[in-house]
């Protein structure tokens, strides 16, 4: 079926029809700013066991995928993995596996195929061509979530310069009259093919949002300027481990939070004050595995709150069976963004979730207490004692957090303002 396309011409609209592609709708549509689930769709799930991936990874990974595609009101009916030494470089599984998938879907009220990995242009087009259904992959999937969750003029800006990033090298083999919807007549130079101009339309649109998110930047950093001498706290971990929770029980404040990835996108930044010792305190957006390199990028501005920060509150959702895994994809993107060195506190959350997944109800108290000391103990350890482990919605532990943060936070400022360091005892 076409895709209706429309502009709004006063007094009338104006309506184009054109014969596009599958794959060519649902980037529209993410352009757009529409939601490309409109309705709960029945999806399938695509792996690749290959040399850096083993299978369990794997069904790690779609689980995620799985719990990725619900948040974006999709529903996974099946999954399918196939082991190769490294992705085919046409349709990234083999033939067999394609038309395995093919058949499977005959009859079927299935309309998109998910894949865990990054796609090439090429690879959707030769992918939908045999599936006959909408192709995306796992960075299609967070784009679309972080469209429908982005508030702010700032997180918009992020998220649709991230959208046209992840276009741009895609639009080969693609639908190439992205230039109709902008106005037509004037828009082609002399002598350029149509993927030419589309290419620098792209790239036009990509070069005015950059200036367009310098500009909210410049806002952002005279907003954190005027924030004075306050210590600087942000919360950061994987998404839904719980900082929007924690967020809201230290600030007493009412941020957003919902058992979904990425429930929070736009950074919220509070002024609490523990005893008579005030600091402000950041949430931040989530981290997560294969976060697509454009949306780092794009998100710069975002995660300078947590290079700015003074102190990181690292929260670890520990009753997930990776949490570990998870911990080291955090800490490797704090790496990334040069914010490995700040101080951190890890803040273990959940662990009303963890005792009711790891004991058995007919486990005796002494060696529940044992287990839980022992775990304690380790990342005590690890992390020279600046660990504390909670249950945020039972509020268990709350106040040795408090207590711990308070500590930090009244250390820092008698570093760096040692003569006000009577007022910080």
């Amino acid at each position: 079926m076409p895709l209706i396309i429309y502009q709004k011409i006063n007094p009338q609209r104006v309506f184009f029809i054109f014969a596009i592609p599958p794959r060519v709708e649902f980037l529209l549509l993410m352009l757009n700013k529409k939601n490309i689930f409109q309705e709960q769709e029945r999806a399938v799930l695509v792996g690749l066991v290959h040399k850096i991936q083993t299978e369990q990874q794997v069904q790690e990974y779609l689980d995620e995928l799985a719990f990725l595609a619900e948040t974006a009101g999709a529903v996974a009916v099946k999954r399918f993995i196939q082991k190769l030494p490294h992705p085919d470089s046409k349709t990234f599984i083999g033939k067999g596996k394609l038309e395995e998938i093919r058949e499977y879907l005959k009859g079927k009220n299935i309309r998109i195929a998910i894949f865990d990995d990054e796609l090439s242009g090429s690879q959707i087009t030769n992918i939908e061509k045999a599936l006959d259904v909408k192709t995306i992959d796992r960075s299609d999937l967070i784009l679309d979530i972080f469209a429908r969750r982005a508030k702010t003029a700032q997180a918009k800006t992020q998220v649709e310069l991230a959208q046209y990033q992840y276009l741009l090298p895609r639009l080969r083999g693609m639908w190439k009259h992205l230039e109709r919807l902008g106005g037509g007549i004037g828009t082609r130079g002399p002598g350029e093919t149509e993927i030419e101009t589309d290419r620098r339309i792209v790239r036009d649109k990509i070069s005015l949002l950059r200036k367009k998110l310098s500009e909210i930047d410049k806002q952002s950093l005279t907003q954190r300027k005027e924030r004075g001498e306050f210590i600087r706290v942000a919360l950061v971990g994987y998404t839904n481990v719980g900082k929007s929770t924690i967020m809201n029980l230290l600030s007493k404040s009412d941020v957003f939070a919902e058992n979904k990835l990425f429930a929070t996108l736009d950074t919220t930044t509070r002024k609490v004050v523990f005893e008579t010792t005030p600091f402000l305190l950041s949430d931040t957006v989530g981290f997560i595995r294969k976060l697509p390199h454009h949306l780092v990028e794009s998100f710069k501005s975002t995660l300078d709150e947590v290079r700015e920060a003074d102190i990181l509150l690292h929260v670890v959702d520990i009753s997930h069976p990776n949490y570990e895994e998870q911990m080291g994809v955090v800490n490797q993107t704090l790496r990334e963004i040069g914010a490995e060195e700040k101080p951190v506190i890890t803040i273990f959350n959940k662990m009303d979730l963890y005792e009711k997944n790891v004991f058995d109800e007919w486990l005796e108290e002494s060696t529940k207490r044992e287990i839980l000391k022992d775990l304690e103990e380790k990342w005590k350890r690890e992390t020279n004692g600046n660990s504390v482990f909670i249950a945020a919605i039972e509020k268990r532990n709350i106040k040795e957090l408090r207590h711990s943060l308070l500590h930090k936070v009244k250390d820092l400022y008698q570093i760096r303002y040692p003569y006000k360091s009577d007022f910080f005892r």
